[in-house]
């Protein structure tokens, strides 16, 4: 599942349609879930627009946090567990994702990406309903995994530093 939600405001424009070596972050990220993966689901807002590869599964919230394309994606998917990649992880490779999801699994520096379980559902959902939109501690599973695979592009210097890198 791909998480394309986000509010980029320290990046100054949609993180998923930003081109890095050829590709947007979000034709890189359905790429490579598609390499790894059986299923790919895009979540994130309908009203964005993004011009993407694959129909767009709406969170259907009006908050922008992961925490809500992880519940959309969980009640979609076909399958009982999602390897969750957020657009702005581009160095992530197919596997990384298969690695996540056998082990369902985070990484070492936190929940995203990370692999979540359908039975996971009502935890996430409490925690919602109590107005806790972090995905910390859902998943207590965690192996250890090269960090550099986790870099993520939160501003155009970010993006900058990994051109020519991926």
């Amino acid at each position: 599942m791909l998480l394309v939600g986000g509010a980029s405001r320290r990046f100054g424009s949609p993180k998923a349609l930003v081109v890095l070596d050829g590709e947007t972050l979000a034709e890189r990220g359905l790429r490579v879930l598609g390499e790894a993966c059986d299923e790919v689901i895009a979540v994130g807002k309908a009203a964005d627009g993004l011009p993407l590869a694959c129909p767009l599964l709406d969170d259907a919230s009006a908050l922008r946090a992961p925490v809500f394309g992880v519940i959309a994606g969980l009640r979609a998917a076909a399958h009982d567990t999602c390897v969750v990649l957020p657009v702005d992880c581009p160095r992530a490779t197919p596997e990384l994702l298969r690695a996540l999801g056998r082990a369902t699994a985070i990484p070492q520096t936190g929940p995203l990406p990370g692999a979540y379980t359908r039975s996971m559902l009502p935890l996430l959902e409490e925690r919602v309903a109590r107005g806790e939109l972090s995905l910390r501690d859902v998943n207590p599973t965690v192996i250890h995994v090269d960090e550099r695979l986790l870099a993520d592009v939160d501003t155009p210097e970010d993006l900058a530093a990994l051109e020519g890198e991926i």
